[in-house]
């Protein structure tokens, strides 16, 4: 548990050392000091220092932080399952891009199956394509999270994930839809982040 409250920027940074700390440990790393972590991360120490110590005294002076523990306690700030199943909804070209992608350096668990209206237009994939009118037959035991890639009957579909346990949405649909208060959603509008770039890039000129 947090000692203190923790701002919202520092909580977005610790998904980032979280990362790099899993590699670290899979490279045969046990202890990191934080200028190493600052390279890894191009974060400066003193922020990482000051990110850590809202979770209490983590390190030693001269020694450094042990990987394993630091692991363990972001892991436990951010409620981070590493086998969280992930389903994927739409196998167009998009979805099949991202089942083919589906490494995510084993820091938020992978996708294990994916649904589609015509599971045979899929053509072959790394993980089972069911049909979607079979979901509630093929969803994993547990699975909380769904990525979204579909472009119709998309407020039908979101309906039949959520009555059958999905509570975060990973959404890059381009129609609107609604969802109860316990349902957390993550918009990808890549259209969007294009015109905010293409204004950013003209104000450059002014």
């Amino acid at each position: 548990m947090s000692k203190r409250t923790v701002p919202k920027a520092t909580l977005q940074r610790y998904p980032v050392y979280l990362k790099a700390l899993r590699k670290l440990r899979a490279d045969g790393v046990r202890r990191v000091m934080s200028r190493e972590l600052a390279e890894l991360v191009s974060i400066e120490s003193t922020t990482i220092r000051r990110d850590f110590s809202f979770l209490g005294n983590l390190g030693k002076q001269g020694y450094g932080y042990s990987v394993d523990t630091l692991i363990s306690v972001f892991s436990q700030e951010l409620g981070v399952n590493f086998d969280e199943k992930i389903i994927l909804v739409g196998c167009g070209n998009l979805g099949r891009a991202l089942l083919n992608y589906n490494n995510w350096n084993h820091v938020v668990g992978e996708i294990v199956c994916a649904f589609d209206i015509d599971p045979e237009a899929a053509g072959p994939a790394p993980v089972p394509v069911y049909a979607l009118q079979s979901l509630k037959e093929h969803i994993p035991d547990g699975c909380r999270i769904a990525i979204l890639c579909i472009s119709q009957d998309v407020q039908e579909t979101v309906d039949l994930l959520i009555s059958n346990g999905i509570r975060g949405i990973v959404s890059f649909a381009m129609d609107h839809f609604t969802v109860p208060q316990d349902v957390y959603v993550k918009h990808v509008d890549i259209v969007s982040s294009i015109q905010e770039l293409v204004f950013e890039t003209n104000s450059l000129k002014k």
